[in-house]
């Protein structure tokens, strides 16, 4: 029987994984999570995410999860709270890519440090 991917359940497929791979395990959850109901959608986010081994992508779930339950307009589970950066973190590094994550980074990703253009957000 089908059941659509965690946030808990993504933390532990990113561990020990290369980047384009978490990508597009990323991609995944964000299809799986645009078919879900309301409902449904808020028990995805709830579990906190098990460290995946590399702080960033740690970093990244919390911002993840809290823009997509703003996004449903609710609130984020308490376990994103304890998750931010000492240092900015640029995704795609590129020139333009940094201005425009500089410029639109959602709130949940900039006030953790993580800068990611809402484009590579599209999936979901």
């Amino acid at each position: 029987m089908y059941e659509p991917m965690t946030m808990a359940r993504l933390g532990v497929l990113l561990a020990g994984v290369d980047d384009p791979r978490r990508w597009r395990l990323v991609a995944e959850f964000l299809e799986e999570y645009s078919w879900e109901s309301s409902e449904r959608r808020a028990d995805l986010l709830i579990q906190e995410p098990a460290p995946t081994g590399d702080d960033h992508w740690d970093v990244f779930l919390a911002a993840l999860t809290e823009y997509l339950a703003a996004r449903d307009g609710r609130g984020a589970p308490s376990w994103v709270e304890t998750r931010s950066l000492r240092q900015f973190w640029f995704p795609f590094n590129t020139r333009a890519a940094r201005v425009d994550a500089v410029v639109h980074s959602p709130a949940a990703f900039r006030r953790r440090g993580v800068f990611i253009s809402p484009q590579e957000l599209k999936v979901a």
